[in-house]
């Protein structure tokens, strides 16, 4: 046995003495995502001792991921570190990955992201998987290799890299023209809300910060957006077509209704055969299930989600202890879209029912979607409210600012989207 293992199950058997001498309950949850941090935050420490096992130490508010690969906010304002929720224990936070679980012994198997040789074992009375997804490249060849993904922060960060790097080698001595707009097409593949936001993003950065900072590139930059059917596929018909229209209205962005079939390094292929030239390709078209998902022995459905109950609770678990909730799970005969709202207010019900405060089966009532299609527009798509334009605008700030998760990113935000309007966005490479 490693040394790290010895001092992982030496320190978790203390707690664990700790733990029978109170007579709490041992509450684990996997993840940091919105579910798992609703969880958190919502569930009464008094009657659990709650362990978080993630290879993520932060909360990520990702309905505002986009703005940071441009520079419109800074990459620490949209980040909650996990430890400032508190804990009962230091060591109740684990800085690893879940490899393995046993529902009939109750054991998660983990192991450690800083050391990848300490490999432990925790017991648990409840469960909470809410592991999320990761982009689904759907077996294109070369996504993985040549394109980017916009899920975590270091997407966003390699995203920003990328864009100021091809910005400065575009002009620099010995680049043709034909490889100059090459380095400044950037393509997005997929037309939902994460691909329509962070084209608004590109086209306002293009607009505000390109054209002043660059100048003598401005004539060679173009935004490509590729969707095989219809952009923002779950948001009102008008309001598609509204953004559809505003899209196809810029000067510098291009929407192509295609299927890419092939990724390269300087470009995509699409489905007749044309190839686009690209410095970038941010790839984000649907979900995969990660391997803890795949791996465990659990019932799931077609697309490799746990199949829970009405309470949210995993078939198949013989003790009735485990529950999944968001981007994993899916409640049997009753499939709910993959997006944070769901997410959050599982999380929240199920905090509910693990203090016995709600008995009743878990219901989900949408309060709508935004989206940002950029020139200070949004999309409003909620229960007898369809609008679009500068007031949308002002509506999704408005409700993203009240939703971070604490008041220092409240406030920190808010200075962001100050700076930028005052003197640009931040274009440091670091």
């Amino acid at each position: 046995m490693s040394i790290f293992r010895r001092i992982a199950l030496s320190r978790f058997q203390t707690g664990i003495r700790n733990v029978s001498d109170q007579g709490r309950q041992r509450l684990v949850i996997l993840g940091t995502g919105w579910g798992s941090y609703s969880v958190l935050k919502s569930i009464n420490k008094v009657l659990y001792d709650v362990i978080v096992v993630s290879p993520r130490n932060h909360f990520l508010f990702t309905p505002l991921l986009a703005s940071t690969t441009v520079g419109t906010l800074e990459f620490r304002s949209i980040i909650e570190p996990i430890r400032n929720t508190g804990f009962r224990e230091t060591e109740h936070f684990h800085l690893s990955h879940a490899i393995g679980l046993d529902v009939n012994k109750k054991v998660l198997t983990c192991q450690s992201v800083i050391a990848p040789d300490n490999v432990y074992d925790i017991h648990y009375d409840r469960l909470v998987i809410g592991v999320g997804a990761l982009p689904n490249t759907f077996g294109v060849p070369g996504v993985e290799e040549h394109a980017f993904f916009l899920k975590e922060l270091n997407d966003a960060r390699r995203i920003r890299n990328r864009i100021l790097d091809n910005f400065e080698l575009a002009i620099q001595p010995g680049v043709s023209n034909k490889e100059r707009q090459q380095l400044l097409n950037i393509v997005i593949v997929g037309g939902g809300p994460t691909g329509v936001e962070f084209g608004a993003e590109l086209y306002d950065f293009v607009k505000e910060d390109i054209a002043r900072i660059y100048p003598s590139e401005i004539d060679d930059i173009s935004v490509t957006l590729v969707e095989g059917n219809k952009i923002l596929g779950n948001f009102d018909q008008r309001l598609q077509k509204y953004a559809e229209k505003k899209i196809r209205q810029r000067d510098k962005m291009r929407l192509i209704q295609s299927v890419v079939t092939e990724v390269y390094p300087n470009g995509v292929k699409l489905l007749d055969g044309t190839v686009l030239p690209a410095g970038l390709v941010v790839w984000s078209t649907g979900l995969s299930p990660r391997d803890f998902t795949k791996n465990l022995d659990l019932p799931k459905n077609k697309q490799g989600q746990f199949i829970t109950d009405a309470y949210l609770r995993v078939k198949g678990d013989p003790h009735g202890c485990v529950f999944a909730l968001g981007d994993c799970a899916d409640i049997e005969n009753k499939s709910l879209p993959c997006t944070a709202q769901v997410a959050e207010r599982q999380g929240r019900y199920l905090a509910n029912f693990l203090q016995t405060v709600e008995s009743s089966p878990f219901e989900f009532k949408s309060m709508g979607m935004l989206a940002y299609i950029g020139k200070y527009e949004a999309l409003t798509d909620m229960p007898g409210v369809k609008a679009q334009g500068f007031h949308s605008w002002l509506l999704w700030r408005s409700a993203y600012l009240t939703r971070l998760g604490s008041w220092r990113l409240r406030m920190q935000v808010p200075v962001d989207w100050l700076k930028t309007l005052l003197w640009g966005r931040d274009t440091s490479r670091f």
